[in-house]
């Protein structure tokens, strides 16, 4: 049997529900926005119940965004982006396994009308998200990509990621969350069926993670948040041993004047407010939070990703590219992820 397969029956026919994961791997912290909150509110409870995400993937400025969700299963992602895509937007949908789809489509016209809305924004595609380039779905055409808790289930990590970055417009963001490690995964577990299918030994060393989102395209991955995870699990955490496991969210986006590193042209931002979720601060990532009506200092690429996405319009900025004063920050090897001690045992 191949990989796609374990996971299409482990997610298919062996889980009902989130409840019989064996591990917290695959689980996402109580702690959320208000407007992911309210949003969550309006989803229908089969599609709730099956679950299986391990992070937030909802950023804020959604409104008529064209979003795709890889590994979008019952579709509880896909209902929550609808609500703030609104109307005038779309959300695509991308899942392999029929059990899922079936629950994802049988509830189209349920949330349709919660929203309120005459016809549903929503639409779900049957496919393997390593290939994505054999979808109808044009290149350039994605506003947001979104995904929890599933490329680390793909084979193919890096194919993934080079189809997501054709997808998207320039200023796009691939925004999403998955289980990283330490250290590369050996062999043995990665043949292991249910560590697997609970998303443990197909997550990607941080490291080559990063080496494949630049080969895709994106050159300057930004970590939102991370969380250590435990695995809570007597007879997995024999298996893994000494690994580390960490949940984590990265944004990349789709533009082409990045640089490998934060270098420094003397350029400044002020946040003016007004995204909803976030008036009074912005966060673009775990080491730029832009208080409203404050002044900043920004490397070249925190420029451009500010400037040439959907985010610009929210921002004032000063400075050009005409004197370059050398690196902005230290960028050194050691583990992006949270390194303290108080481990995360929250669940779903």
């Amino acid at each position: 049997m191949s990989k796609h397969e374990e996971v299409q029956v482990y997610y298919g026919k062996k889980l009902k529900t989130s409840a019989d994961l064996k591990t917290n791997a695959c689980c996402t912290p109580h702690s959320m926005p208000d407007f992911i909150k309210n949003a969550l509110k309006n989803i229908n409870d089969e599609v709730a119940a099956k679950y299986y995400g391990c992070g937030l993937t909802i950023p804020t400025e959604l409104e008529g965004l064209t979003v795709l969700d890889l590994g979008s299963g019952s579709g509880r992602d896909c209902y929550l982006a609808a609500q703030l895509v609104g109307e005038s937007g779309h959300v695509i949908g991308v899942d392999m396994t029929e059990e899922q789809l079936e629950v994802a489509n049988k509830h189209l016209d349920w949330h349709k009308e919660k929203f309120g809305f005459e016809k549903s924004n929503v639409t779900f595609l049957k496919g393997n998200i390593e290939k994505l380039d054999e979808l109808d779905i044009k290149p350039g055409s994605i506003d947001l990509i979104i995904s929890n808790c599933v490329i680390n289930l793909a084979t193919n990590k890096q194919k993934v990621l080079t189809d997501a970055f054709k997808l998207l417009k320039p200023g796009g963001e691939l925004y999403f969350s998955d289980v990283y490690s330490d250290r590369r995964i050996p062999k043995s577990l990665q043949d292991d069926q249910v560590l697997w299918g609970e998303c443990l030994s197909g997550a990607l060393y941080w490291n080559d993670f990063i080496r494949f989102s630049k080969t895709a395209g994106f050159l300057d991955p930004r970590l939102v948040e991370s969380r250590r995870l435990t695995v809570n699990n007597k007879d997995v955490e024999k298996k893994v041993g000494e690994i580390k496991f960490y949940s984590a969210t990265y944004r990349l986006f789709k533009l082409y004047n990045l640089e490998s590193a934060c270098e420094d042209y003397g350029h400044q931002c002020s946040y003016l407010g007004g995204i909803a979720g976030e008036n009074d601060s912005f966060k673009l990532d775990n080491h730029h939070d832009f208080e409203k009506g404050s002044w900043f200092s920004i490397c070249g690429n925190t420029y451009e990703m500010l400037s040439k996405s959907r985010f610009a319009k929210y921002f004032e900025f000063s400075g050009d590219y005409s004197e370059h004063k050398g690196l902005f920050v230290d960028c050194g090897g050691a583990t992006p992820f949270d390194e303290s001690d108080r481990l995360s045992l929250s669940c779903c």
